[in-house]
């Protein structure tokens, strides 16, 4: 097989530097040379380079400032500095913002200076590799996530339905006349719903796009207790909403994060509590709301608080999909949210959000 292309620009204001490289390399590379820096980037700008030399010492640029010049414009070539003298600050400066990948010194060795082309060109097809691959996967994962949703979204419809057919089933006081059977069917497919629900949830969120529109929060706050409490009617709800300003943000991630803790204050609540309770304050301000959920439940033991954000992870104590918390937490990082967490096995658990207002954005 033919050994690939690879193509050199070298740019260096001493011509006779220039003819031993072509001298030396022009068998082994597709050579292009430049007397100057703006040569060297017209040079750039219509040629696929893949390696670029220059010399330190040039008198309208130096190697280092040119290439620091190119770091956002081209930055897939892989760079190599020619130095004729030691200027240790800069070296040290251009290395460790990645602005140059080796340096060598004048006069250079042909051996040293050919074995640096190729480990810079092996470089410079490993970071395309690896980019290439990154892309392949974004677009394997987001047609996997289409699928998923897709499916999930064909599900939920038989499910809403047998739902349906299990609340008229009460409605018609048959609910206890095949013993425990509509009792699981019941359990069964509010467990799938949740879980449909939650994979819904989660692919919605890892869409970029963020819509901005006006968020109410009495009004957002009611409808999700609404929404959540059928499951648990005894937890009792104190809510203390100060909005005297508008709030603009993205309401559908406001939904979902607030949704989630607030399913979860109710779904775990402790079996032996007399007085379940869950108590919500938010405070509007024109720069941001904080948002406060706290309930007197089972509670989260400390050496889980650091993983309760964590894709997947359960407790022992606590049942669910292990995503609620971990959407929350993707959620929050969209809009730029904030949250933290204080919990107590024997008092129960706060959760503390702060998130941006978009009013004065």
């Amino acid at each position: 097989m033919n050994a690939p292309t690879v193509r050199v620009l070298y740019i260096d204001d001493e011509e006779n530097n220039l003819n031993a490289f072509k001298a030396s390399f022009r068998r082994q590379y597709e050579i292009y040379t430049a007397t100057s820096a703006a040569e060297g980037l017209k040079i750039l700008e219509n040629i696929d380079v893949h390696v670029i030399i220059a010399d330190q010492k040039m008198p309208e640029m130096t190697g280092v400032q040119f290439f620091k010049s190119i770091t956002h414009t081209f930055p897939d070539p892989v760079r190599i500095l020619l130095t004729g003298y030691t200027d240790i600050e800069a070296l040290a400066d251009a290395i460790n913002h990645g602005d140059i990948y080796r340096y060598i010194t004048k006069p250079w060795s042909d051996l040293e200076l050919h074995n640096s082309i190729k480990n810079a060109y092996d470089a410079y097809k490993s970071k395309i590799d690896l980019r290439n691959k990154i892309a392949e996967l974004e677009k394997t994962n987001d047609e996997l996530n289409r699928f998923i949703y897709s499916i999930s979204h064909e599900l939920r419809a038989p499910l809403v339905s047998v739902i349906g057919i299990v609340n008229l089933v009460k409605m018609e006081d048959l609910f206890e006349s095949s013993g425990e059977y509509w009792s699981l069917i019941e359990t069964c497919s509010n467990k799938l719903d949740y879980y449909i629900q939650k994979t819904l949830q989660y692919y919605k969120n890892n869409k970029n796009i963020t819509e901005h529109s006006q968020v109410d929060f009495r009004k957002l706050i009611s409808e999700l207790i609404d929404l959540y409490s059928y499951t648990d009617r005894e937890t009792q709800f104190n809510i203390k909403i100060d909005q005297e300003v508008d709030f603009m943000g993205d309401a559908f991630r406001i939904e979902v994060i607030l949704g989630n803790l607030i399913s979860n204050a109710i779904k775990y609540q402790k079996t032996t509590e007399a007085n379940k309770k869950v108590n919500i304050d938010i405070v509007v301000t024109t720069q941001h709301v904080e948002i406060s959920i706290n309930d007197n439940g089972m509670g989260i033991l400390n050496e889980h608080l650091e993983k309760i954000f964590t894709q997947f992870f359960k407790s022992k104590n606590h049942h669910g999909s292990g995503l609620g918390l971990f959407i929350v937490k993707e959620a929050l990082n969209k809009i730029n949210g904030k949250i933290s967490v204080i919990s107590d096995i024997a008092i129960g658990t706060t959760f503390k959000i702060k998130i941006p207002n978009g009013t004065n954005q």
